[in-house]
């Protein structure tokens, strides 16, 4: 019978995920709830959003260093290097009976390699998606090859963690923990958020959080300034923009960033809004814009738009709320007027979000708990017939 769970944390966009899941597991009697806090959450850089956890009344069991002090491609692959040696130790003091991670992540690498060698199942959160353009592609499916249960958004993402050689009764289809997140935290009011966040909302406003495209040869730098060149003249616009995660050339997009918002005083940059208040302004703008997973997985069940920038999400199930276009000033601007265009809008009441409508995290307890033997950590390769 499983019952210490151990659950990694990296950054803010997983810990938003996990949150409700991490919750009904501390309430459960029959579980124990184990922590490790890791990446992006022990840096100061990023907002130390550690405390955040805490502040939700969490007990953080461990917290393991794994971010070298550059952005630059050595310095991640040091960071993964970093962190398979702690939270190798830390595995061996908390033996937990099973490993929950989520999506694809450099810190999540880590942490599935140390789980593997120390002969710990993993249960593996939104695998199977696709993203084309940064190497998450490729670390969400190494770890789906280290994992043993798998809980997907999708039906078509449970498809592809079988095609993979993964057991079809070890895959199972939940839905999108974004959803849970949002049903699972009450929002602020305009008024609360202004006085929250020092800003005031203007006749129109956009949400923006752009993250390098790791497997672009063009620079960070170079997308991200398209994307400013295009917002740059927008009349009657509050911009709030949330700072990149912790990949190749982030620093570079916080640089510009910074710069950007000098002399505009309709433009607010925040490090790390937090859950609630990043939903609150999701709830409170006209859309969303960058290459954030947030816009595909949870911004279209609040009934507004996305412009998705880019290849960075490629791949992933997209709802009609969701605009793609190029990484480029031009391209930027059309989806900007589109997505402001009344017949765009006037469609946004029907949209329905393909990641479900919530529910995910009470079912991942229930397959977990309903486990009658031990999970075998040997694990054949399921063969599809040809």
């Amino acid at each position: 019978m499983i019952n210490k769970i151990c659950v990694v944390t990296g950054c803010r966009a997983d810990y938003g995920l996990l949150k409700h899941l991490m919750n009904i597991i501390k309430q459960d009697s029959e579980l124990d709830l184990q922590i490790i806090a890791t990446g992006n959450h022990l840096s100061s850089d990023y907002g130390l959003t550690y405390q955040e956890i805490e502040q939700d009344g969490f007990t953080i069991d461990r917290k393991v260093n794994a971010l070298d002090s550059t952005d630059t491609r050595v310095g991640i692959s040091k960071s993964i290097g970093i962190g398979i040696s702690g939270i190798s130790e830390v595995l061996d003091e908390l033996n937990p009976d099973l490993l929950i991670i989520l999506g694809d992540r450099f810190e999540i690498l880590a942490a599935s390699i140390a789980s593997l060698i120390a002969g710990i199942p993993i249960a593996h959160l939104h695998g199977g998606e696709t993203t084309l353009g940064a190497f998450d592609e490729s670390i969400r499916h190494a770890i789906t090859k280290m994992s043993h249960l798998h809980f997907v958004a999708a039906e078509e993402y449970r498809k592809r963690i079988v095609q993979l050689g993964e057991n079809p009764k070890h895959v199972y289809t939940v839905g999108g923990l974004g959803v849970d997140a949002m049903l699972h935290n009450e929002l602020l009011t305009r008024e609360d958020l202004e006085k929250q966040l020092g800003l005031s909302f203007n006749k129109k406003n956009l949400l923006i959080t752009y993250h390098p495209v790791t497997l672009d040869k063009t620079q960070a730098s170079d997308q991200f300034g398209e994307l400013l060149a295009a917002v740059r003249n927008l009349e009657d616009t509050a911009l709030i923009f949330t700072f990149p995660n912790a990949d190749p050339e982030s620093r570079v997009i916080i640089s510009m960033l910074k710069k950007f918002a000098e002399t505009r005083p309709n433009t607010f940059v925040y490090t790390s809004l937090g859950l609630t208040r990043y939903f609150s302004c999701i709830n409170e703008v006209d859309g969303v814009l960058g290459n954030s997973s947030s816009g595909l997985l949870e911004v279209p069940s609040f009934k507004k738009g996305t412009i998705n920038i880019g290849d960075r999400q490629y791949g992933r199930l997209a709802a009609d709320s969701v605009i793609n276009c190029g990484a480029n000033q031009a391209d930027i601007e059309n989806a900007i007027d589109q997505l402001y265009s009344q017949s765009f809008q006037l469609k946004l009441a029907t949209v329905e979000n393909p990641y479900g409508c919530g529910g995910a995290a009470d079912k991942i307890i229930f397959q977990i708990k309903a486990l009658d033997t031990p999970i075998n950590t040997k694990k054949p390769f399921f063969d599809l017939a040809f």
